[in-house]
């Protein structure tokens, strides 16, 4: 898990990549908060029951950021339950998430260093995963990350998290992928 910053003290994207699939999701943030990373796992657990939550994030590791500083309230459901468990890297050490950090320069193809992401709402930044998680992978054999999520976790998984693939030709990884 990792924050993808737009201008300075506006909305922020939380990140959450999937290794063996390069698969990543992302969730549009007012600001970089850890009460909004909270929130938004709990909107996770709510969706996908404890069952599905606990196969796909059996794990989660994330840098130092202060957004990421309670690591309790992420790893334990309201009624107690241990849902994961939250490790982190070491200081400076963006290598340790080498992956994830490959898939954010798909998200700044798309939206640009300096962009402030403001205007965006959720739809937007869904419309725009859909499409990086719609580009085929070498490492993939071509296949895409949505293709190798469905094979790990099934369709009902993606539809749960409201995502869908886009045609191999009709993939755009430019700003003017979100021009309204």
């Amino acid at each position: 898990m990792d924050t993808v910053e737009g201008k300075k003290g506006g909305s922020v994207l939380l990140t959450l990549h999937f290794i063996s699939s390069s698969f990543m999701l992302a969730f549009l943030r007012d600001r970089n908060t850890a009460q909004s990373v909270q929130d938004i796992f709990e909107s996770l657990y709510s969706l996908l029951g404890k069952e599905q939550f606990q196969r796909l994030f059996p794990v989660l590791l994330g840098d130092n950021g202060s957004e990421f500083s309670n690591p309790q309230a992420i790893e334990y459901a309201p009624d107690s339950t241990q849902r994961t468990r939250v490790y982190y890297c070491d200081p400076a050490a963006p290598y340790q998430k080498g992956a994830l950090e490959n898939n954010h320069s798909l998200i700044r193809r798309v939206l640009p260093k300096g962009t402030s992401f403001n205007q965006l709402e959720q739809d937007d930044v869904t419309l725009m995963m859909n499409h990086i998680n719609s580009y085929a992978r070498e490492k993939l054999a071509n296949k895409t990350p949505y293709d190798a999520l469905r094979f790990f976790h099934g369709q009902d998984v993606l539809d749960k998290l409201g995502a869908k693939p886009i045609p191999p030709n009709e993939v755009t990884l430019r700003p003017n992928l979100l021009k309204k």
